[in-house]
């Protein structure tokens, strides 16, 4: 295995955080790297028409800070050290292949659930960073 200087952790803020976080912390402390978590807020209005009763980047600056918050109370309950924590917006198979060049990641840490049926054929964001990206990926099997 690798020494990793520096690794990307990609969450959704569900329940399944706290394992691919401490996935994430496991290499870290293995390696004795950097992490970086990341969420990213992929805002998209949900009115038909495009008129909505709060302007969109209002909506998207709370999504915004609510992740940070949650980002920041896992990173404290977990006990991380070493830890930088990001949120961004837009596209996120696009976000996540952008921070992880910009950081300089060499391992990107992400969860993977089982699909079953036509699920199979959707291309969800695990493949596209799998493929994708210029380090190793370690996807977390999620039940």
């Amino acid at each position: 295995m690798a020494d990793y200087k520096k690794i990307l952790v990609l969450l959704d803020l569900t329940d399944a955080s706290d394992q691919i976080v401490a996935a994430g912390r496991d290499m870290a402390a293995h390696s004795n790297a950097a992490m970086v978590m990341l969420h990213v807020v992929e805002f998209v209005p949900s009115e038909p028409m495009g008129e909505t009763l709060m302007p969109t980047v209002q909506i998207e600056e709370d999504l915004e800070q609510r992740a940070k918050l949650k980002l920041n109370e896992l990173s404290a309950k977990l006990g991380l050290s070493r830890v930088t924590i990001r949120v961004e917006a837009g596209n996120k198979k696009t976000e996540i292949l952008r921070v992880a060049k910009e950081e300089a990641v060499d391992l990107i840490v992400l969860g993977s659930r089982v699909r079953h049926g036509l699920g199979i054929l959707v291309n969800f964001t695990e493949d596209t960073v799998l493929h994708a990206a210029h380090c190793d990926v370690l996807a977390i099997r999620l039940t």
